[in-house]
């Protein structure tokens, strides 16, 4: 590495071989550190970047590249005095160049609080602002990329959204997002992680609302899901889950917004996505099931539409996917049976209860719990259900839980119930929306 340094520092003829070779070196994680603490290295990379030689300007770009996929904070911090010129790189220059000095730039400030440090007085922001409207989709994914890098440093809430939110970016950003496909399947991607973790900040979800957030996203998730029974894209689910994501904590928000968006084709395209990914996708059910819980939470609309609709039996099948699968189905359940007795009376009529008993038997406390609570809000609103429950045997599996410390006090208060025609309960009903994955 040394002689290749030594090389490329001559001048020699073969410098462009050199540079090529040394990218090649710089692949390993020790060649990286030594690379790094030998003298004049990065600067004779700088001033090599920095030249009016295009082919020997990108080897370099290409070296300072393969630096900064370094893990070692050392090497990245070593790569400082370049970022100024990343940035300054971001216009005017060839589609691969923009794309190689974005990709640096994301890389280096994933593991460096330093070189974030620098690059915001530096104006990165502005900079990414400037290049949002690139008709290049290279250029958009690698800017997309940048920016969920920097908003998911520990100090983006309170240093780097607020600096995103007073520029262009947010609304470029929903756009691009929304053009879905038509931007092109990874700049959408990008940019839809990006508004994920704005949100999840809860410091910019007036500001991202007042933008149209929230019927701009369930219009995209429509069109996402009229895609999938014609020919769904490679990679289409990478897209609907942070879409999701989005609108499962938008709605989490107690805003109100979700009266914004009563639309039961929400709903249609909801199932039409699990239908899809199931098989193949299923951490793709984990976020649907995030989504309807939080559209059902409060908001009687959507719960008449899941019974009215008949999806009640799709969402019924879903019970025994997986344990949080299972959880976030009877908590949906919850917040229908919680709306009132015509409601559970529905509920009553679809098989939900012989569904229920093979739950209450499994070993998983927590599934358990919430199918107690789904059986306590069913019999208060409907003892007919009660009545049902004992004929098919549930009072035996409510008994086995008797002994259970966490599930005792409830399984009591319903054995209480179904021993007679309608009584009060110690349980009071616990429904509320549910802030998807940070």
């Amino acid at each position: 590495v040394l002689e290749l340094l030594r090389a490329v520092q001559r001048g020699s003829e073969d410098r462009k071989r050199s540079l090529g070779r040394l990218r090649w070196a710089l692949q390993n994680k020790e060649t990286q550190q030594k690379f790094v603490r030998l003298d004049g290295s990065i600067r004779t990379l700088i001033g090599i970047f920095t030249s009016s030689l295009a082919d020997m300007q990108m080897e370099a770009a290409r070296c300072l590249h393969e630096l900064s996929h370094s893990s070692d904070p050392a090497v990245a911090e070593a790569c400082l005095p370049v970022t100024s010129y990343l940035l300054t790189y971001l216009s005017g220059h060839s589609v691969e160049f923009m794309e190689l000095c974005l990709y640096t730039l994301g890389n280096l400030v994933v593991e460096s609080e330093a070189v974030r440090k620098q690059l915001l007085p530096q104006g990165i922001i502005p900079v990414l602002a400037s290049c949002i409207q690139s008709p290049h989709e290279a250029v958009l994914e690698g800017l997309g990329y940048v920016l969920s890098q920097l908003l998911q440093a520990k100090e983006a809430p309170t240093e780097i959204i607020p600096l995103v939110l007073d520029s262009v970016l947010p609304q470029h950003m929903l756009r691009l997002v929304c053009s879905g496909l038509k931007a092109g399947i990874g700049a959408a991607v990008e940019f839809a992680w990006c508004l994920h973790y704005i949100i999840c900040s809860h410091t910019a979800n007036a500001a991202l609302l007042s933008l149209g957030a929230l019927p701009a996203l369930t219009s995209l998730l429509l069109d996402l899901a009229s895609e999938i029974p014609q020919d769904a894209p490679e990679g289409l689910e990478l897209l609907v889950c942070p879409v999701l994501r989005c609108l499962s904590n938008l709605l989490a928000e107690e805003t109100g917004c979700e009266v914004q968006i009563q639309d039961e084709r929400l709903l249609i395209a909801l199932f039409l996505i699990l239908q899809c990914f199931l098989q193949q996708h299923p951490f793709i059910v984990q976020e649907c099931l995030w989504l309807l819980n939080n559209l059902t939470a409060d908001e009687p609309f959507f719960c008449s539409a899941l019974l009215s609709l008949d999806l009640l039996p799709a969402l019924l099948q879903l019970l025994p996917c997986s344990q949080m699968a299972s959880v976030l189905v009877l908590t949906v359940l919850c917040n229908i049976a919680e709306k009132g007795p015509a409601y559970c009376q529905q509920l009553h009529r679809q098989p939900a209860l012989p569904l229920l008993l093979p739950t209450l038997a499994l070993p998983d406390p927590e599934v358990v719990g919430q199918c107690l609570e789904l059986l306590h809000l069913l019999f208060l609103h409907w003892p007919e259900a009660a009545a049902d429950f004992v004929t098919q045997g549930g009072h035996r599996a409510l008994e086995q839980h008797q002994s259970t410390p966490v599930l005792q006090e409830r399984a009591r208060a319903l054995l209480d119930m179904v021993g007679q025609p309608l009584g009060a309960s110690a349980l009071s009903p616990c429904h509320a929306t549910l802030s998807a994955f940070s």
